[in-house]
């Protein structure tokens, strides 16, 4: 019997390293895919290439063959130019739900497809289950909610979860270090990333070099328009941001909106920062036949606790979120993602 082929996409760090140990200890016949989306450089500006190294290293010693895509041409486009556009914009972008969705799963469902593979499999943590009742793949939280990614694959259908392996979702990260460990990988206590990966140091320095412009100075207003002082460049500044506004006030002062056009940031107390009402565009619903409203729970940000929400699907195929607790600062740009229980229903980028 034939074993199934896997396709992992590996990137050097510990948890796609875990996956692929985990998928060829259960038998899979394994292959791993980098993709190369961007060069780092260090200090000197010499190419940085410890994790392709890294990544070659583990699949060699694992007897896997290892392949090297280079895709910085879309990820530059689809996720680096969109990034930067939309900061430009007012916007506080998400460029790893981006990358999920234009780039990572696209082209490696389309290299899985095109050469022969049965699945393909990451190191997110998160649960992909097929409900007996409905026929369909649905896509749950990890057990370990502490770690828990499915935030950031709100984007994949039912369909695509049907040839989606996700190894770590049953685990701890205790858990998989250790199975890194006792499976000799040499990356097994490597640090995780917090950062964007493509950014090494601050936002407003990365854009205004990537772009080649300045932003310059504007008006700090209140909600009258009354003007409170002078900031430094709109790009500096995101919604819900209170620290680094260079300002004194009585009481403590939040970013509470941006206007491109007019070049001001307004800035309001803590309490203007909570609404009930979200609205979110390029909305995506994994299932087909999911119905509205959706009464359960939404995320706004990464890592928020799930908050209770009536979802309505608006005619122009957005939606609107009701919750029954306002939610502070809902920064547009960010993602909306709806929940029932541990289950993903979908979500969208709020406008």
């Amino acid at each position: 019997m034939l074993r199934k082929k896997v396709l992992v996409a590996i990137s050097g760090g510990v948890d796609s390293s875990a996956a692929v140990y985990l998928l060829k200890e259960s038998g899979y016949d394994v292959t791993g895919i980098m993709l190369r989306l961007f060069d780092k450089t260090d200090d000197c500006g010499n190419i940085i290439t410890y994790d392709k190294e890294c990544a070659e290293k583990i699949c060699k010693d694992m007897d896997v063959h290892f392949v090297y895509a280079d895709y910085r041409d879309e990820f530059k486009k689809d996720v680096i130019d969109t990034f930067v556009k939309e900061y430009i914009n007012g916007k506080t972008p998400n460029p790893c739900v981006q990358c999920n969705r234009t780039v990572k799963f696209k082209y490696v469902f389309d290299y899985a497809e095109k050469n022969g593979f049965d699945y393909i499999a990451t190191g997110h943590y998160a649960q992909v289950v097929l409900n007996p009742e409905s026929g369909e793949y649905e896509l749950r939280k990890a057990a370990d909610k502490s770690k828990d990614q499915s935030y950031v694959l709100y984007n994949l259908s039912s369909q695509e979860l049907s040839k989606l392996l996700l190894p770590l979702g049953s685990y701890s990260k205790p858990q998989v270090r250790e199975f890194a460990r006792k499976a000799g990988l040499v990356n097994y206590d490597k640090a995780d990333s917090q950062d964007i990966c493509f950014i090494n140091g601050d936002y407003f320095d990365f854009i205004s070099e990537y772009c080649q412009r300045d932003f310059p100075e504007g008006n700090f207003v209140d909600k009258d328009g009354n003007i409170l002082g002078k900031h430094k460049g709109i790009i500096r500044y995101t919604v819900g941001q209170r620290k680094g506004l260079g300002l004194s006030f009585d009481s403590p002062r939040y970013v509470v909106s941006k206007n491109i056009k007019s070049n001001t940031v307004t800035l309001g107390k803590h309490e203007e920062l909570f609404c009930t009402i979200v609205f979110a565009k390029n909305v995506n619903i994994i299932s087909k036949n999911q119905s509205f409203p959706i009464v359960g729970e939404a995320m706004i940000r990464y890592n928020q606790a799930p908050q209770e929400v009536t979802v309505y699907l608006l005619e122009n195929g957005d939606i609107k979120a009701q919750f029954k607790n306002p939610q502070r600062a809902p920064s547009p740009g960010q993602s909306l993602v709806i929940y029932s229980g541990d289950k993903v229903i979908g979500g969208g980028i709020i406008c």
